[in-house]
């Protein structure tokens, strides 16, 4: 009898939970895939937002980060399919009710400085260059190092090639510098420098090489998530106009953080073995690092950048001081080289004028442009054509 009434207790229960659970499940909405890269290339963006009015997408795979409408359907969620693309990376978000905001369904999220976006990945010839491979991976590490230049210990990424640890040889050292509003993360998160190293090394395109990523905003200790407790912000902004004219990044290049990492790292330290490469921003940061030093790089790339051409003193005392250094980075310089991203890029208009004083001074370099304007898509890329330069 007991045994009876126990057995009629657990069909109870189990009669009663599915009775309560069905209606729950029933409810579930069906998962929303987004976003959806088809055989062809092209790709369908979705999201659930059944109480939105308007949803747009934007990203670097839009013209011009234009925004597109999207169509919502019966179900609520809003639908809109583009392309097909060529092999790339892009990022991109949502404008739900004017309002920017991530894809929910995309977990792949990458950070510059305070700008969060998705990342789509159209596979292919390119994107293996910047993937995770099965190859010998180099060590990234965060480097706290003193700056008697800020009067402050800050921070940067160092990337060393996977045979580092087990060698016993000296390296040469690639300086890579991150754009306004950025951090000494930006070029491993948008950038994909160490994935980029790692695979170009292990295709033997690249001689193993360090790299180091320092933080060019000169009001920031580190990134926001690495800073100390005691560190006040009392220059920071999210873009910092101001270390692009006090000079006093350049002067931590040369006195802090070359001098740290040629203590500390095994390197080999002569301007043959030394390449410094940026950004818009960090462009600018190269070019008046190269033109107060110019024996102290063989190979330089400036990414998006030139002299603005609103400033006439800057033009003035450029062409004085390009003068005066023609003869050296003719000498020294192995490879300088200017890279835009065509005539959308911000900054195409100061680099193209800027130019015109190099070759008023018979500076020899070499200028490419590719379709992207001022874009990670661009910079990656630069990155990866460059790198194969350096060093031969």
């Amino acid at each position: 009898m007991k045994k009876n009434i126990v057995l009629f207790l657990i069909l109870f229960l189990v009669v009663q939970f599915y009775v309560i659970a069905q209606p729950q499940l029933q409810e579930q909405p069906v998962p929303v895939v987004s976003p959806e890269v088809k055989q062809d290339n092209s790709v369908v963006f979705r999201l659930r937002a059944p109480e939105a009015k308007s949803v747009q997408l934007t990203g670097t795979m839009t013209p011009g980060h234009s925004k597109l409408d999207m169509v919502k359907n019966e179900d609520g969620i809003f639908e809109i399919t583009i392309g097909p693309f060529d092999s790339d990376y892009h990022g991109y978000n949502f404008i739900v009710d004017g309002i920017i905001t991530l894809d929910p369904n995309n977990n792949i999220v990458v950070r510059d400085g305070s700008y969060y976006e998705n990342r789509l990945i159209i596979p292919g010839k390119l994107t293996d260059v910047y993937d995770v491979k099965d190859v010998p991976h180099g060590k990234l590490t965060a480097v706290w190092y003193p700056s008697p230049t800020f009067g402050m210990q800050r921070r940067m990424l160092v990337y060393t090639p996977y045979e580092y640890e087990n060698s016993t040889k000296s390296y040469p050292v690639l300086y890579l510098l991150h754009g306004g509003g950025g951090d000494e993360e930006a070029w491993v998160s948008q950038g994909h420098a160490n994935y980029i190293l790692d695979n170009l090394i292990a295709q033997g395109q690249v001689e193993p090489t360090i790299v180091v990523i320092p933080n060019g905003s000169i009001g920031q200790q580190a990134a926001p998530n690495d800073r100390s407790n005691s560190y006040s912000a009392k220059v920071d902004r999210a873009i910092d106009m101001r270390s692009m004219y006090s000079g006093k990044y350049e002067e931590s290049i040369a006195n802090d953080i070359i001098p740290y990492v040629e203590k500390n790292y095994r390197v080999i330290k002569d301007a043959n073995h030394r390449a410094l490469a940026g950004l818009s921003m960090g462009g600018l940061h190269v070019l008046n690092t190269f033109m107060f030093h110019p024996d102290m790089f063989g190979y330089i790339n400036v990414m998006s950048s030139g002299w603005f051409t609103t400033d006439e003193k800057m033009y003035a005392d450029g062409d004085k001081r390009l003068s005066e250094i023609a003869m050296t980075l003719n000498k020294t310089v192995k490879c300088l080289r200017f890279t835009q991203g065509g005539p959308d890029d911000i900054a195409y208009n100061n680099g193209k004028e800027m130019l015109k004083v190099f070759d008023k001074n018979k500076i020899k370099y070499e200028f490419s442009e590719m379709p992207g304007g001022h874009s990670w898509n661009v910079w990656r890329q630069d990155l990866k054509d460059f790198v194969p330069r350096m060093f031969n």
